[in-house]
C-alpha cells in the first residue's frame, strides 16, 4: 500500500510528466512500501482484527504513515539531497498511505455489519423491541454491541433523551426522541407502525439518573404503559465478547433512595486477612452474604457454623470455589448445645468471631417463645462464655432494631442476648476479649422478607397481602447491612469508656410497607389496585407499627465511621446477668414457658408481651397446675 500511495502522488503531482522518470519514481515507491511494511509491523499495525477496526486503529494507521514518512524522508535526504522526487508529493504519499490503510479495513468493517444486520433481520422475530432511556456514552456503547452481532436479543427503536437537549439528533443511526414526558405518546407513536416496544432500558446509574429525574416516576410510568423497566448490563463483566446481552430489572433496592456509605476497606482488611475467623448462622441471609464477604478478604482459615446442614452445605459449596480447603472448615453445630460450640471454638480457635445465629421470625417465635429463649439468648450466653474460655479476641454479635422496646418475644430474646454481651463486655475480668453488638433493621431479600411473598403473590396475579395500610420499616440491602457489620467491626475504641455499647447502622428513613407493595407491582410491569390488589389482613401476633433503632434513653454518639452510631444502653452486670441466664436456662430444661416468659419481661421491663403470649402464659399455668 505504501508504494501505491507514493506513486499515487507523484502521478498526482506530476501529471504527465510523470512517465518521463517512471523507472525511478518507481524504485523510490518500492523502497517506501517496504519502509511502511517494516514500520507497520514492529508498531503492530498486522496485529489488529479488520472487523473491530475503530478509531484507535485509525490513529495507529496514521501513526505508522507519519512514522514511515519520516523514515523515507531521512533514507531520500542521505541519498540525493531529496533532488530525485518533488518535495510536496511526501505530503501527498501521507494523506494516501492512510487512505489506502484504512480504506480495506473500513470497508470490510461495514461489509460484515451490514451481512450481520442482514442475518440479524432474518432473526429479528425472537428480538426485543425496546427503548433506551437517556443519550449517554453507555447506550452508544450498548448500541454498537448489539449491531455487530450476528443475532442480538434487542432491538432499538429509539433513545429517549430525558432532558430533551438531543433530540432530533441521531446515535448510530439509531434516532433520540423525547423528552421523557412524552414517552407515552412515542410508545403509542411505535405500536401504530406495528412495532410495540416491550421494555424500556435505562442506560444511567440510580444515582446519574435522579438528578435529572425520579426513578419512581420512570418506574410508574413504565407500569401504567405496561412495559418492563430495565437497566443496562455492565459490558465489561460480560464473561466473553460473544456472550447473550442480558438486561436485568430495576431492582427495588435502587428505588430505596439510600446514598452509597463511604466505607474504610483497608481497616476491614487488615482486620480479617491473615486472621482466623468464626461464623455462627451461616447458612442464614446475614451469616452467608458475611461469609462471602470475609472470603474475599484473605482470611487465614474461615470456619463455617449452623444446624441446618443444607443450608450449610450451600454455603461452604459456594465458598469452596474461592477458599482452599485447608482454609475453609463447615462445622454442622447447635448454638444450643454449650459443649458443642465450646468443643468448635477450641479446635478452630479463631480470632474473630461473627454471632448471626438467631430465629428470627416474629410469629414463629411468639408461637414457640421457649425455642426463640434457647436460640436466641441461651446460643448467644454459650457463643461468647465459650469465646472468652479460648480467649477469642473479639465477638461481633448480630442484633435487630426489634430488641428496642421489645413487643414481641423474639424482639425481647435478642435484647436479652444484647444485656448480656454488654455485660460481659463491661467486665474487667474479660477484657482480653471484646464484645461487640451491632444492631440494625430489617433487610430485603431475607430469608422470611415479606419481599420474596410479595414476589410470588404478584407472580400468582395477587392480591398482595399487607398487615396494615400504615405500618412501617427500616430497610437496607444484605450486602450493604454485611459491609457495615465488618465495618463496626473494625472500629477501634478509644478505651474503657467505650465498652458494652451498641453499634447501630444508619437505616436511613422507614419505608412503608404497602409502598414497599406498590414499587413490587410496578416493578412487575403492571400497575397496583388495578391490575393487582393490595389486602391488608391486620397485625401479625408480635408485630408493631413501626420499629426504632434506639431506645428513648440510650445516648448516642458518633463513631468516626459514616453510617454508624454507638448508643450507650442499659446494662446488668456480669453476675447477675449469668443468674439470670442460669435460671433460664432451668426454665427452659423444665419447659416452664410462663416461668420462662415472666423472667423475660422481669429482665426486659421494655417487653409489653401481647395477646397471643398472654394466652400462651396462661395456658402454661393451667397444665402446670
Amino acid at each position: 500500500m505504501g508504494a501505491a500511495a507514493l506513486l499515487l502522488s507523484f502521478a498526482l503531482r506530476l501529471d504527465v510528466a510523470f512517465l518521463g522518470n517512471f523507472w525511478s519514481f518507481l524504485a523510490a515507491s518500492a523502497l517506501f512500501g517496504l519502509v511502511v511494511g517494516i514500520t507497520g509491523f514492529v508498531l503492530g499495525l498486522n496485529r489488529g482484527i479488520w472487523r473491530y477496526a475503530s478509531l484507535s486503529d485509525f490513529l495507529a494507521i496514521a501513526g505508522v504513515a507519519t512514522a514511515a514518512l519520516a523514515i523515507f524522508t531521512v533514507f531520500e535526504f542521505l541519498i540525493n539531497r531529496l533532488n530525485s522526487i518533488p518535495r510536496s508529493s511526501i505530503v501527498i504519499a501521507w494523506a494516501f498511505t492512510i487512505v489506502l490503510l484504512a480504506g480495506p479495513r473500513a470497508a470490510y468493517r461495514v461489509y460484515r455489519n451490514q451481512h450481520d444486520t442482514r442475518k440479524g433481520k432474518a432473526a429479528k422475530g425472537s428480538a426485543k423491541n425496546v427503548l433506551l432511556i437517556g443519550a449517554t456514552d453507555n447506550a452508544e456503547v450498548f448500541i454498537r454491541t448489539i449491531q455487530e452481532r450476528q443475532r442480538a436479543s434487542v432491538h432499538v427503536l429509539a433513545i429517549v433523551d430525558e432532558r430533551g437537549r438531543r433530540t432530533g439528533r441521531a446515535i448510530r443511526g439509531i434516532p433520540v426522541v423525547g423528552p421523557l414526558e412524552k414517552l407515552p405518546q412515542i410508545l403509542e407513536r411505535f405500536e401504530a407502525r406495528g412495532r410495540r416496544a416491550e421494555a424500556i432500558v435505562l442506560t444511567r446509574s440510580r444515582e446519574e439518573y435522579q438528578r435529572y429525574a425520579k426513578l419512581e416516576e420512570l418506574v410508574d410510568l413504565a407500569a401504567r404503559q405496561k412495559v418492563e423497566l430495565l437497566t443496562l448490563p455492565n459490558l465489561l463483566d460480560m464473561k466473553s465478547i460473544d456472550a447473550e446481552i442480558e438486561l436485568s430489572p430495576i431492582k427495588l433496592e435502587d428505588l430505596l433512595q439510600r446514598a452509597p456509605v463511604k466505607l474504610d476497606p483497608h481497616k476491614i482488611a487488615s482486620m480479617i486477612g491473615g486472621k482466623n475467623v468464626m461464623i455462627t448462622g451461616a447458612g442464614g441471609s446475614i451469616g452467608s452474604e458475611l461469609a462471602r464477604q470475609v472470603a474475599e478478604l484473605s482470611p487465614l482459615s474461615l470456619v463455617l457454623v449452623d444446624a441446618n446442614e443444607y443450608a450449610l452445605y450451600c454455603i461452604s459449596t459456594e465458598l469452596g470455589h474461592k477458599l482452599p480447603s485447608p482454609t475453609l472448615h463447615a462445622v454442622l453445630c447447635n448454638v444450643r448445645e454449650r459443649d458443642a460450640i465450646s468443643s468448635v471454638v477450641e479446635t478452630h480457635r479463631p480470632d474473630l468471631i461473627f454471632h448471626a445465629a438467631a430465629l428470627k421470625h416474629v410469629p414463629m417465635v411468639e408461637a414457640q417463645p421457649i425455642e426463640g429463649i434457647f436460640t436466641n439468648a441461651i446460643g448467644t450466653r454459650n457463643v461468647a462464655d465459650a469465646a472468652l474460655r479460648w480467649k477469642v479476641a473479639k465477638v461481633v454479635m448480630v442484633s435487630t432494631d426489634k430488641a428496642v422496646n421489645p413487643a414481641n418475644v423474639m424482639g425481647a430474646t435478642k435484647r436479652m442476648a444484647e444485656m448480656y454481651c454488654q455485660a460481659m463486655d463491661l467486665d474487667p475480668k474479660t477484657q482480653p476479649t471484646q464484645f461487640m453488638t451491632v444492631r440494625f433493621g430489617n433487610v430485603l431479600g431475607s430469608a422470611g422478607s415479606v419481599v420474596p411473598l410479595f414476589e410470588q403473590q404478584i407472580r400468582a396475579g395477587g392480591p398482595v397481602t399487607v398487615t396494615h395500610p400504615d405500618i412501617v420499616r427500616f430497610f437496607m440491602t444484605i450486602p450493604e447491612a454485611c459491609m457495615l457489620v465488618l465495618q463496626a467491626a473494625a472500629h477501634e475504641r478509644d478505651g474503657v469508656s467505650e465498652r458494652g455499647r451498641i453499634y447501630v447502622l444508619d437505616m436511613g428513613s422507614p419505608v412503608k410497607i404497602v409502598d414497599l407493595a406498590r414499587n413490587l407491582i410496578r416493578l412487575s410491569g403492571r400497575r397496583p389496585e388495578v391490575d393487582i390488589q393490595i389486602a391488608y389482613t391486620g397485625l401479625r401476633p408480635g408485630e408493631k407499627l413501626y420499629e426504632e433503632l434506639f431506645d428513648c434513653n440510650e445516648k448516642l454518639s458518633e463513631t468516626g465511621s459514616p453510617g454508624i452510631l454507638a448508643a450507650s444502653a442499659r446494662s446488668i452486670e456480669r453476675a447477675m446477668m449469668e443468674r439470670i441466664f442460669d435460671e433460664m436456662h432451668r426454665m427452659i430444661n423444665d419447659l416452664n414457658v410462663e416461668g420462662a416468659l415472666r423472667l423475660l419481661q422481669s429482665t426486659v421491663p421494655e417487653f409489653t408481651p401481647g395477646p397471643e403470649v398472654q394466652v400462651t402464659m396462661s395456658s402454661a399455668r393451667s397444665l402446670r397446675q
